[in-house]
């Protein structure tokens, strides 16, 4: 098995069970307290989306964040530290910085239980909002953790551009006031995800998309909901 298809594998055997189910369910009708007029977007709610999700964020994450964007290493140095929520009120900011925190990884420089720890500090502290366990999908099982850190196996992460899903953003148009009550946006996030281990400085680059639910309360940082199971365009 490759490094690549290491990092690839720490998706998709992520952990499922009727609680997962649950908390996945809640984040979604989170985000369509805003998107009630769009019956469409009920497919993240179905256990399919969330299959699908998983294998894509598998793809696209690699294995869980190192870095912040402030602070991503370029390939073959070491991040100064694990990946810190920024301060801002300002929910595709935010958005763009998480996404880059979760496809960026460093198994040189921490342990897995390290980063799980740290990917957690990026959740609202609002725990009816806080879906952990698509956090917590994002790292690789301890077994392939220790594999790649094996390898030495690290990624960085490139940010394009954030934005308000099209079918995010009319609905609000539609009903502004929907979304006083949770202050949960949705954020779709598109970059590239460079991975690289010992022996191999630069192993290039693959494009990444992930839509995150974002939490942004008045007078408050924002942080970080969980990442939905599909991506909006």
């Amino acid at each position: 098995m490759t490094k690549r298809s290491l990092a690839s594998a720490s998706r998709s055997g992520g952990p499922g069970g009727a609680s997962r189910v649950r908390r996945r369910a809640l984040l979604g009708s989170v985000v369509l307290v805003v998107l009630v007029t769009l019956a469409g977007l009920t497919a993240y709610l179905t256990r399919d989306g969330r299959s699908q999700s998983n294998d894509a964020a598998a793809h696209a994450s690699s294995a869980a964040p190192t870095t912040s964007p402030s602070t991503a290493s370029s390939p073959g140095t070491h991040p100064k530290s694990l990946p810190a929520p920024p301060t801002t009120r300002d929910p595709v900011v935010f958005g763009k910085a998480a996404a880059a925190a979760l496809w960026s990884y460093d198994t040189r420089a921490y342990s897995r239980r390290e980063l799980v720890s740290a990917l957690r500090g990026w959740l609202t502290p609002e725990s009816k909002y806080a879906d952990r366990a698509s956090v917590d999908a994002i790292v690789p099982s301890p077994v392939l953790w220790k594999e790649m850190a094996a390898n030495r196996q690290f990624a960085t992460a490139t940010v394009h551009e954030g934005h308000f899903p099209d079918a995010f953003t009319k609905a609000l148009k539609a009903d502004p006031g929907a979304i006083t009550r949770t202050s949960v946006y949705a954020v779709t996030v598109s970059g590239k995800q460079s991975i690289a281990w010992k022996g191999s400085p630069a192993a290039g680059a693959e494009s990444r998309f992930t839509t995150l639910a974002v939490q942004c309360r008045p007078n408050h940082p924002c942080a970080l909901a969980g990442v939905m199971p599909s991506v909006a365009p």
